[in-house]
């Protein structure tokens, strides 16, 4: 179902006709241009190319945390990629950042405030905050914050051309339910109200998991000209059409009989999308029975190829599927597992199929590995432990994909997500 902001108008049901007309043949004009633009600027996460390079080695690091306990908001770190050091620089107070996405010229950083959580009322919306991001100093400067327009945002992604932002809302309460809304982004990197918000309906047979749509992800395709919004709640893949943003063009699906979905294994709850450097390959964690989906993709179409299990045959214990993460060249997959498990699955990509084979598995050392990265030039692993207020920063051997001992520790408050940004 998709929602119009507050402030649009009625429009008389003999216009509109002409004005979806209009519009289609605006989208797709807009969109030839676009997709060539999209195409060169394509990566599997295309925020990250903020942390392209970086003068020496050096980087910053901005952490996103959970608040509830002793966590104060973001915390922003100087990263040594030399020696895996990483010495504190600041902190920008704000309330559960927990998923953040940096502008592709470092400038700005946005972060969700997943807001209300298990236990607030449900007609709290979470809200999604913007920062200016001075990286010589590591300093952060509050903008503006705007509604997510659903419950608890969990996910970010910015658009190809950095014109609109997108935030998944999980929404633990079944009213509002599971959905995505589009912020327009500002030139001066502050944020506008939500352009659109698609709202997902049904459930799937896990009770207390399912009992509603939980949208966890939106992730755009390689070629710019599809998102895709996984939906651990429904069990199901969808994709809509995009239309890229400018000159203050609305953001909306091209026509909504070509929304389409690929359906999961029932009780699966599908989580996190990364595509893969060949960008015809996709990879998806599925939270709820802990497994790594390999997708071929062509089109708009993501179609199942291999499963694989995170976990050792014959474990009983609780699992949770988290995030996943390739190395910079492409030829490692990362895969984390929460629940009793605690570890990071390391797979090697076969560069023709993109098949997996296990090479190796690590213990985070801690527990609730939600989110980990990966540093730009592929020599170190930060995993945040967000149950023991920690992390771990382990030298990752390029040629194997091994991690290795006696990692670097660094005490966090209830550290989640990691972004690294290029001085």
């Amino acid at each position: 179902m998709f929602t119009r902001p507050a402030h649009a108008y009625a429009v008389p049901v003999s216009f509109r006709s002409r004005l979806r007309a209009f519009a289609r043949r605006l989208v797709h004009q807009i969109a030839q241009g676009f997709v060539i633009m999209a195409c060169a600027a394509a990566t599997p996460a295309f925020a990250q190319s903020s942390a392209a390079a970086s003068a020496g080695g050096i980087f910053n690091l901005i952490v996103g945390t959970y608040t509830g306990g002793k966590g104060e908001g973001l915390y922003v770190y100087r990263f040594d990629t030399n020696t895996g050091e990483a010495t504190p620089l600041s902190v920008a107070k704000t309330v559960n950042p927990s998923y953040l996405v940096v502008s592709r010229d470092a400038r700005f950083v946005y972060a969700v405030n997943e807001l209300p959580g298990d236990d607030g009322p449900a007609s709290l919306r979470g809200d999604v905050s913007a920062f200016g991001f001075d990286s010589a100093s590591g300093r952060l400067t509050f903008l503006n914050k705007v509604s997510a327009e659903g419950n608890d945002p969990c996910y970010l992604s910015l658009s190809p051309d950095g014109r609109y932002l997108l935030v998944a809302n999980y929404s633990i309460a079944a009213d509002p339910g599971g959905s995505f809304a589009v912020l327009p982004v500002e030139p001066d990197g502050t944020l506008g109200a939500a352009a659109l918000t698609v709202h997902h309906e049904g459930g799937g047979p896990v009770k207390g998991r399912q009992d509603n749509a939980h949208v966890h992800s939106t992730v755009f395709s390689p070629d710019g000209r599809f998102v895709f919004a996984q939906d651990l709640g429904a069990d199901k893949l969808y994709v809509y059409r995009y239309t890229p943003g400018g000159g203050g063009a609305a953001v909306a699906p091209a026509d909504l009989a070509e929304a389409r979905y690929t359906a999961m294994p029932a009780g699966s709850g599908p989580r996190h999308l990364v595509f893969g450097n060949d960008g015809r390959h996709a990879y998806l964690t599925s939270e709820l029975d802990a497994t790594v989906t390999v997708l071929r993709y062509r089109d708009g179409h993501l179609t199942p190829e291999q499963v694989e299990p995170l976990v050792e045959p014959g474990f009983k214990g609780a699992v949770g599927a988290a995030a996943l993460h390739l190395s910079p060249d492409g030829r490692f997959l990362y895969v984390s597992n929460r629940g009793d498990a605690n570890d990071i699955s390391i797979f090697a990509v076969d560069a023709t199929s993109g098949k997996l084979a296990r090479v190796g598995r690590q213990s985070s050392l801690g527990k609730a590995p939600r989110e980990f990265a990966i540093d730009p030039t592929g020599r170190w692993l930060i995993v945040g432990n967000q149950g023991s207020d920690t992390a771990y920063v382990f030298r990752r051997d390029p040629q194997t994909g091994l991690l290795g001992p006696d990692p670097k520790r660094l005490d966090i408050p209830s550290p989640v997500d990691f972004k690294f940004v290029a001085l």
